[in-house]
């Protein structure tokens, strides 16, 4: 029996299937989807920090748990120097449907510049998927920092 998919909202460098790609994850699914109750912060990696005040954009895909575990674990922690663990998470597709889902947080970040090719791997990504053009900019402004 195959392993069952799951709802992820991405939000950094995983929205861009590029990226997906070099850990094979091809999910059946792709939503650009928007999570209220956030913010991005890109220093040196993409994590969300919660903020009554702002909203991220980013992409709903379908994934299995090993797939997720890959990602997160041979990719995410290995590669990229990141720590991310799943929380529950609602949100809201192109057609205004709630989704569940889950999201990857990185509680205890240590803060550093960001890359200018890790930023613009995701800025080309978020352009491409028509984000809206006030959190391109917001995303940019990272690379900056």
């Amino acid at each position: 029996m195959p392993d069952p998919a799951v709802w992820v909202f991405f939000y950094g460098s995983y929205i861009n299937v590029d990226v997906l790609g070099e850990v094979d994850l091809v999910p059946a699914r792709i939503e650009v989807a928007r999570l209220s109750g956030y913010d991005i912060h890109i220093a040196p990696l993409a994590n969300l920090v919660p903020s009554a005040e702002h909203a991220v954009y980013g992409i709903l895909a379908t994934a299995t748990h090993p797939e997720l575990r890959r990602l997160y674990t041979e990719h995410a922690q290995k590669i990229l120097g990141g720590i991310y663990e799943p929380q529950a998470v609602l949100a809201e597709d192109g057609d205004g449907r709630w989704r569940p889902a889950l999201c990857y947080l990185a509680h205890n970040m240590a803060t550093a510049p960001a890359a200018p090719e890790y930023v613009q791997r995701i800025s080309v990504a978020a352009r491409r998927l028509g984000f809206p053009a006030w959190y391109c900019a917001r995303i940019g402004s990272f690379a900056a920092s």
